[in-house]
Order: structure tokens, then sequence, then C-alpha cells
């Protein structure tokens, strides 16, 4: 029988093959979770937020270009952030500090077509310091295929409404209803179509031919000669306006008008600032306030002698508004007028010369 001291050296030995194998256990777990540079390893701690989780969870693998540097640590919602509220805390290894910058992108990736959600790393463009403990990453949504498929139900619903209604558009081409599907199954409008056509090539051969108006147009040469003389008569115009030569060249290129212009524009200038000082007849005139008044005692009077006049006052009055003085002019005008024709007849009768002789 074995004595007590053996036996707690047995038990003794059993406890530190355990306690080592539980060791051992744990370092190989640590190990193979992910990537993370070893059991003692330094770690940083990186925090970024997600409008989803999208199926993301704890321990999932952190990648950096495709290599695993890291596992998420923790997972929370945060309510004070309403546009990004899902935290994930990440835990890399301190060894990839230098591969990763303050301005590195975190995304959400899936692994495969329905495969685990990851956090995805992105540094190519990334040029900022090294993130230190706790710091922030910015982040990019990357819908998952969960998002994908929703968003595209109402496109897939539009395009077979649109394809329904495709359908039936071609049933009824292919009946030949509509102006459409009577264009495509009516011969008359291929029968249309060629009687056309061949009146436009017997038109196209009439304007060939030299035929009518627009065939005198096209194949005469007079209407081109008389162009060509047009056209060189307004080159020799322009020549000559560009010389200076004849009325419209002096008037584009001699200054003398433009010089008599200037010049009577000042002196009309001058003149409405003598107007305007009250200078000369018509200065006094617009400013003389007695001349004003003179006036408008002129116009009262003319008024004055006008409403008599028009009334039948006076001679004139009569001479306007009286008949009876019009009627004895007239009749005296009328037996002047015989008295004249009777002299014109008979002059002896009216111009009788008697002489004496002392």
């Amino acid at each position: 029988m074995p004595s007590q001291q053996e036996v707690r050296w047995s038990q003794l030995k059993v406890g530190l093959l355990v306690i080592a194998a539980v060791v051992i256990l744990i370092a190989l777990v640590f190990l193979m979770s992910g990537g993370t540079g070893g059991l003692f390893t330094h770690k940083v701690i990186l925090r970024s937020y997600f409008e989803n989780a999208a199926g993301l969870k704890v321990g999932a693998p952190v990648n950096l270009e495709g290599v695993t540097i890291g596992n998420v640590k923790a997972i929370r919602i945060v309510p004070e952030r309403r546009l990004t509220p899902v935290e994930v805390s990440m835990k890399v290894s301190g060894g990839y500090e230098k591969a990763l910058h303050t301005d590195t992108v975190a995304s959400l990736d899936t692994v495969g077509v329905l495969g685990d959600t990851v956090v995805d790393l992105d540094s190519k463009k990334a040029v900022g310091p090294p993130p230190k403990n706790h710091d922030e990453l910015p982040t990019t949504e990357t819908p998952n295929l969960s998002n994908v498929i929703k968003a595209s139900q109402g496109t897939i619903e539009q395009l077979n409404t649109i394809l329904d209604k495709v359908n039936k558009l071609t049933d009824s081409l292919t009946e030949g209803k509509g102006s459409i599907g009577k264009l495509i199954q009516d011969p008359a409008l291929y029968n249309q179509a060629e009687a056309t056509v061949v009146k436009l090539q017997a038109l196209v051969d009439a304007i060939s031919s030299g035929k009518g108006s627009i065939g005198k147009l096209v194949a005469d040469d007079e209407l081109y000669n008389r162009a060509n003389n047009t056209v060189g008569r307004l080159e020799h115009l322009a020549n000559q306006i560009d010389s200076g030569k004849g009325t419209i060249g002096k008037l584009i290129y001699d200054e003398t008008m433009y010089n008599n212009l200037n010049a009577t524009l000042a002196d009309a200038h001058q003149l409405i600032a003598d107007v305007n000082a009250g200078k000369g007849g018509l200065g006094m005139i617009v400013k003389d306030p007695q001349f004003a008044k003179k006036l408008d005692e002129t116009v009262t009077k003319l008024q004055s002698i006008l409403s008599r006049i028009d009334s039948g006052e006076g001679t004139v009055g009569q001479l306007v508004r009286n008949p009876s003085l019009y009627n004895s002019a007239d009749q005296m005008l009328v037996e002047t007028r015989n008295l004249v024709t009777g002299i014109r007849e008979n002059p002896k009768k009216y111009l009788t010369f008697h002489v004496k002789v002392f």
C-alpha cells in the first residue's frame, strides 16, 4: 500500500498536469481565434459606428486588405448617434498599428454570398497618423444582400408591370390595332408609300431636266450668273464704301460730319442753356413771367373776341352768323357779274361820251 506522501505527490503531479493542459488549451484558443498576433501581443482597441450591424457578431474577424488582424470585441447601441447608432469595438493586434491610420475606412462585408459578416478595413487612400487606443475610424456603409434584395423588389415589380404593358402593346400591334398597328399591318400604307416614292422620283427627274421653276433654279445657269453679278456689285459697293467714296463712305469715314454734328449738338446745348437762363428773345419768352402774363391776357382776349363773333356780335359776328349779309353779298356779286357782261356785250349803251366845244 502506497504511503500518504506518495499519494500526495501523485495528486500534485496530476494537478500540475491539469493546470499545464488548461494553460496550453487557453493559449491554443487565443492563437486560433483569428490572427491577433499571439497571446501576449499588445492590442489596440478601435471603434467604428454603423447604421446597421448587418448580422455582425462578437468575435467576428477584423480584416485589413483581406488579412485578419483582430476581432470584434463588443457591439452595442448608442442612442445619441441617430444616424449611426451601432458601435462596434474592435481589438486589433498592435503589430499592425503602422498599417492603420486615423482615416482608415471601416465597412461591413459578407464572406461569400451567404457567409458571416466581418469588418473590413481599407487603408489604400489613408494618409493620417497611426490611431491610438480607443480612436474612432470612419465608416462607409456597404449594402448587404438582404438590403439589395429588398431594394430590388420594387424595381422587379415595376419591370414586370412594364413587361406586361409591352406585351399588350405588342399584341395590339400584331393585331393591327391603333395607328402604329395599321402602319405595320395595313398594306395600303406600303402602296401609298410606293406611289409617293414614284412621284418623288418623277419630281426629281423633272427638276434634273430643268423643268418647272425649281428645275430652272437648279439647272439654269442664268440664276447663278445673276447672283454672281449681284454679289460682284455688292462687293464693288462695299469696296467703295470701305475706301470712303460716295455719300455712305463719307458718312462712315469722313470726320467732318462727326465734327459738324458735334458742333451742332454743342450749339444746341448752349442754346438750351441760354433759354433756361432766360437769355435772348426765346429765353425771355420761356422764363419771363410778364411775357407769360401778357400772353395769357392776349389769349383770354382772343377767346372773348371769338366768343362774341361766334354769338354774332359786331360786324365780323354778323358776317359770320347773319345769312342775309351773305345773301346780299351774293346778290351783289351776281348783279355785278351781269353788269360786266352787259358792258362787254354793248359798251355804247353804258359808255357814252359827250364832247362840248366852247
